[in-house]
C-alpha cells in the first residue's frame, strides 16, 4: 500500500465530514439567515430617512428609534382601527345573517319551486358528520395556531432587532466591511451600498403610488355603493394588496367584500368583480409602468424576479426579489461594457441600388435601448 494512501482516505473523510456539518448547520441556520436578508433590506428602505435626520445633527441610534416608533405607531393605530371596525361588523353580520338566509331560501324557492325551510337546513348542519370531524380537527389544532403565532411574534422581534442595528450602525458596519479590503474594492462595496439604497427606495416609492392609487380607486367605489368605513377600507386594500405579496389581493378584497355583503349581497359581488378587473388593471398595465420606471428594470425581468423569488424564499422572496434584482442590475451595468452594433443602413427593397457601396464600407449603426 502506498504511503500517501492512509493520508488521502483521512482527508477525503475529513472533507467529507466537514461538508456534512456545514450542510447541516445551514440547513439550521436558514431560518435565521433569511431574518437577516428582511432585516438588512429593511434597514436600506429606512435609510435615507435615518441620514436625512443624522445629517441635521441628531445622534443615528435616536434617528432610527425615531423612525421606527413612527412606524409602529402608524401601524399599531391602522390596526386597532381596523380591528375595531372588522368586530362591529362582524357582529353585525351574525345578527343579520338568519335575515340573509331567509333571503337566499325564499328566492332558491321561487326559482326552484321548491320547499327549503332554514330550521331544516340548520338541523342538518348541526347533525352532520363533517362539522363534528371539523371541531374536533379545529378543537386539536389550537396549541398549533398558538405555537404559530409565538414564532411570529419571535420572527417578527428578531427582524426588528436587525434591521435597528443595521440602520444604526450603517456607517460602522460600512467601515468596518471595508477595513479588510483593500482601497480598490472598498470603492466598489460602497457604490453597491448606494445602489441598494437608492434601489429598495425606488421600490418601496412605487409600492406606495400603486397603494395610492388603489386605495382612491376602491374608496370611489366604496363610496358610490355606501358602503360604510369607505376610508378605512380604501386604506386596507391599499396598504395590504401591495405590500403582502401573493396572498395580499386575497385578504385586501375579502374585507370589503364582506362587510358590503351585510347591506346586500349584490353589493358584495359588486365589489368582488371591481377587485377582480382592477387587479387585472394594475398586473398589467399600472405596476409593470411604474416599477420599471422607479426600479429601472425591465417589467419582464420584474414579472421573473418575483417568480423567483416565490420559488426560492416563498413569500419573502416576492417581497425582496424586485430591489434585489434591480441592485444586482444596476451594479453590473457600471462593469459591463457595451460596444456599437454594426450593421448595414437600410434592407428593403429600395436600398439594394446601393448595397455595393453599403458592403464596400459598413456603417455602424446604433440600435435603440443599446448603449
Amino acid at each position: 500500500m502506498p504511503r500517501w494512501l492512509p493520508r488521502a482516505v483521512v482527508l477525503v473523510l475529513a472533507l467529507v465530514a466537514c461538508f456534512q456539518l456545514g450542510s447541516w448547520a445551514f440547513h439550521q441556520l436558514i431560518g435565521l439567515l433569511v431574518n437577516i436578508l428582511i432585516a438588512f433590506f429593511l434597514a436600506l428602505a429606512i435609510e435615507p430617512a435615518v441620514a436625512r435626520m443624522a445629517a441635521r445633527g441628531m445622534r443615528r441610534g435616536l434617528a432610527t428609534f425615531l423612525v421606527f416608533l413612527g412606524v409602529f405607531a402608524a401601524a399599531a393605530g391602522f390596526l386597532a382601527l381596523l380591528g375595531s371596525m372588522l368586530a362591529g361588523q362582524i357582529v353585525d353580520m351574525v345578527e343579520g345573517f338568519p335575515h340573509y338566509l331567509d333571503m337566499v331560501i325564499d328566492s332558491i324557492n321561487r326559482t326552484f319551486h321548491t320547499e327549503l325551510s332554514r330550521l331544516e337546513i340548520q338541523d342538518s348542519l348541526l347533525h352532520s358528520d363533517w362539522l363534528q370531524k371539523y371541531v374536533q380537527n379545529s378543537a386539536s389544532g389550537v396549541l398549533d395556531v398558538s405555537a404559530t403565532v409565538l414564532g411570529g411574534l419571535f420572527r417578527l422581534l428578531t427582524v426588528g432587532l436587525f434591521s435597528f442595528y443595521f440602520a444604526a450602525d450603517g456607517p460602522r458596519l460600512r467601515r468596518a466591511l471595508c477595513s479588510v479590503l483593500p482601497p480598490a474594492k472598498q470603492s466598489e462595496v460602497l457604490r453597491a451600498w448606494e445602489i441598494a439604497v437608492a434601489k429598495t427606495g425606488g421600490y418601496l416609492y412605487s409600492r406606495g403610488l400603486m397603494a395610492l392609487v388603489s386605495g382612491i380607486a376602491h374608496y370611489v367605489v366604496f363610496v358610490v355603493l355606501g358602503v360604510p368605513y369607505a376610508p378605512a377600507l380604501a386604506v386596507w386594500v391599499g396598504l395590504v394588496s401591495q405590500f403582502i405579496p401573493t396572498i395580499g389581493t386575497y385578504l385586501a378584497g375579502a374585507l370589503p367584500t364582506l362587510i358590503a355583503f351585510t347591506l346586500d349581497p349584490w353589493y358584495a359581488v359588486y365589489v368582488l368583480g371591481f377587485v377582480v378587473v382592477y387587479q387585472q388593471f394594475e398586473n398589467y398595465v399600472l405596476q409593470p409602468k411604474l416599477t420599471a420606471r422607479t426600479v429601472d428594470i425591465h417589467p419582464a425581468v420584474a414579472f421573473g424576479s418575483v417568480i423567483a423569488g416565490t420559488a426560492l424564499l416563498g413569500a419573502v422572496g416576492a417581497l425582496i426579489a424586485i430591489p434585489a434584482v434591480a441592485t444586482l442590475q444596476a451594479f453590473l451595468g457600471a462593469y459591463v461594457k457595451r460596444y456599437e452594433v454594426a450593421g448595414e443602413a437600410g434592407g428593403s427593397a429600395g436600398g439594394q441600388a446601393g448595397g455595393e457601396a453599403t458592403a464596400a464600407r459598413p456603417r455602424r449603426v446604433r440600435l435603440p435601448g443599446l448603449r
